[in-house]
């Protein structure tokens, strides 16, 4: 079977006054989890400062378990335990393969929908989105005297539907489709 990857979703809610101190720990916890075995990239989502105190931290690895490993390792838990001061609440985190993340659950007990049931929801968004983005981003890029370029224009196409579905469509259609799609 092949391998899709996989992705943990990490929020850490830090104590208000602690996120310079949370900031210097991400600088060496980060070193650490990028040297480990299956490492593929990680992204931060900050706080708005003076409005919210949640970091996520999305970390993908090529095989879900060479992540696990990862997360139950002596030195993520001895790091851990050094930060448990600046937590507001518990080290929570969730496990997904593939497109996963995509699909989020009401609770962590929940699994992700089938796979048929990810495919269809996914094209049934992206579809649409492959029709009409092009329709918006390239009058955009003709403004901006951009060189003609199936490359460039593809680039940006794509980046903005998958800003649209992670961020925008699927948290949303999701929810609206919750009772098929988790059946």
């Amino acid at each position: 079977m092949e391998q899709q990857g996989a992705s943990v979703v990490i929020h850490h809610h830090i104590v208000d006054g602690k996120q310079s101190e949370y900031e210097e720990w991400l600088n060496e916890i980060a070193p650490l989890c990028r040297r480990a075995a299956g490492y593929i990239d990680w992204q931060i989502i900050r706080p708005i400062p003076n409005l919210t105190f949640n970091y996520t931290v999305i970390i993908r690895f090529d095989t879900i378990e060479h992540l696990k490993a990862w997360m139950e390792s002596k030195e993520r838990k001895r790091y851990i335990d050094q930060a448990k001061p600046l937590f507001a609440k518990d080290d929570h985190y969730l496990i997904r393969s593939g497109l996963d993340f995509l699909f989020p659950a009401d609770n962590e007990k929940q699994k992700a929908p089938v796979r048929w049931k990810q495919y269809l929801v996914t094209w049934s968004a992206i579809y649409p989105l492959s029709l009409i983005i092009p329709l918006l981003v390239l009058p955009i890029l003709k403004a901006l005297h951009l060189p003609e370029s199936r490359w460039i224009t593809s680039f940006f196409v794509s980046g903005t539907v998958v800003f649209i579905m992670v961020y925008l469509l699927m948290p949303h259609y999701t929810r609206w489709i919750k009772k098929w799609l988790y059946k």
